[in-house]
């Protein structure tokens, strides 16, 4: 059975605490339960592993990307916006863990911009032993053309790097937006501070 939870009582902190602490048991039917209903409709918000959907869907890398970022979790140090938290798991076909994969995550800041620079908004992190992973960032600004979105690059020790984009549910943009994948939609809810999102990659 799902575990509903009131997360807009709880800190993004709080909520964290809670995801690491029922470790594997979150997999598939949790906190942010890869699968949401809405209006007696399954939405296509993280779809769950195992329900013959096969992997994580590929998306451009875009014109953004810079080779070598460092090894980051908190993006919130590097700008200002609406505090997003985002957990997931990294699974194989068969819905087993992947520990030790690599999370590369960047994304524009609050007013749609990229640094191209420097690394703002760019980092990577790995997995640990149960596949899990989380960053501490923003939700970041649409800019000509595109509705608000992250990329994610996720690399296994000993497999293919799967390139993708994961999307915000209900935003105006992402129907005029001719990336959006409604696969990669992440399942969002409000937390006291801010936002959790949750997306889980499955590595084909």
């Amino acid at each position: 059975m799902t575990a509903h939870l009131d997360l807009s009582s709880l800190s993004r902190r709080s909520a964290l605490k809670g995801w690491f602490a029922a470790g594997s048991a979150l997999i598939g039917n949790s906190i942010l339960s890869p699968v949401s209903h809405a209006n007696d409709r399954i939405l296509l918000e993280t779809p769950a592993c195992g329900e013959d959907i096969g992997p994580t869907r590929t998306m451009t890398e875009g014109p953004f990307y810079s080779q070598n970022p460092p090894e980051k979790r908190n993006f919130r140090t590097d700008t200002g916006g609406t505090p997003v938290t985002l957990i997931g798991y990294v699974l194989s076909a068969t819905c087993t863990p992947i520990a030790n994969a690599i999370v590369d995550l960047w994304h524009a800041d609050g007013a749609g911009q990229y640094d191209n620079q420097g690394f703002n908004m760019r980092g990577y992190q790995r997995t640990d032993a149960q596949g899990r992973y989380y960053f501490d960032t923003i939700r970041p600004a649409e800019y000509a053309g595109r509705t608000p979105h992250y990329h994610v690059k996720v690399t296994p020790s000993n497999g293919r790097t799967l390139t993708t984009q994961l999307y915000f549910p209900d935003e105006p943009l992402n129907e005029l937006d001719h990336l959006f994948d409604s696969a990669l939609l992440m399942n969002m809810h409000p937390a006291s501070d801010g936002e959790i999102g949750r997306f889980d990659f499955v590595l084909a």
